[in-house]
């Protein structure tokens, strides 16, 4: 029995008397993803650049802590990650606060978690990129700066992270890349972000082939702005400091 495809699916009103239609749902699960990678992001960003610089201090004991973090959120696979943040993780808390996570509705709990889970996660493949881009500058630039009169945080701030963003871009680009293909393991714990609203789709129209289309038509236009903005940055950045 051959397939019968049906474009027009995605302009009908879904199944379940919302006033939307399938478009509706692959729109709405596009938004969710952006809002979580791009907020996972920041977590990332943060988290690993501070964890990246902490790397590279002398000292055994911030060595030892840092390298620790890596190894956790690096060697446990992401969706028990998922799993244990939104089901373990309340639980553990302490008073109101695990009280209050576990009285949020549904959708919002696993907004949460995913944001947190994914920026953590990614924070320590961030980490190692930072570390790796600090650790390629000459010995003598570190050496430089505090000879001047800069403080530690001082060099960092203004004399190594500048230098060394200028190799980090295309690593950086290809980590939140993955962040937003990483936000679709959400699904599985109820988040109606893009992967699980084309599944609600098949659910309903058993049009499982334009489903599949409208997944790789929305990944595709989000990792599509993501690299081309990634290589505006990376010529920008290369530019600017080529130029003199």
């Amino acid at each position: 029995m051959g397939y019968r495809w049906n474009w027009a699916v995605f302009l009908q009103p879904v199944g379940t008397g919302e006033p939307s239609t399938y478009l509706g749902w692959i729109v709405s699960g596009l938004e969710t993803t952006v809002g979580i990678a791009i907020t996972g992001w920041i977590i990332a960003l943060a988290v690993g650049t501070a964890m990246g610089v902490v790397r590279t201090l002398p000292g055994r004991w911030l060595h030892w802590c840092s390298a620790s973090y890596v190894a956790l959120f690096r060697n446990i696979p992401l969706i028990v990650q998922f799993f244990l943040w939104f089901w373990a993780v309340p639980e553990l808390l302490p008073g109101r606060l695990g009280t209050a996570l576990k009285h949020l509705p549904p959708e919002e709990a696993g907004v949460l978690t995913s944001i947190v889970c994914l920026g953590l996660f990614t924070s320590a493949r961030v980490c190692e990129q930072v570390r790796a881009g600090l650790q390629a500058l000459p010995d003598g630039q570190q050496a430089a700066g505090l000879s001047l009169g800069l403080s530690r945080f001082q060099t960092y701030r203004y004399v190594l992270l500048p230098v060394a963003v200028r190799n980090l871009v295309p690593p950086l680009t290809s980590e939140f890349l993955n962040i937003v293909k990483n936000s679709s393991v959400a699904s599985t714990i109820g988040v109606l972000e893009l992967t699980a609203q084309a599944q609600r789709m098949i659910d309903y129209t058993s049009q499982a082939y334009e489903s599949f289309a409208a997944i790789i038509g929305g990944y595709a236009l989000l990792t599509g702005l993501i690299m081309i903005v990634g290589r505006r940055i990376e010529k920008t950045v290369r530019l600017a400091a080529s130029g003199r």
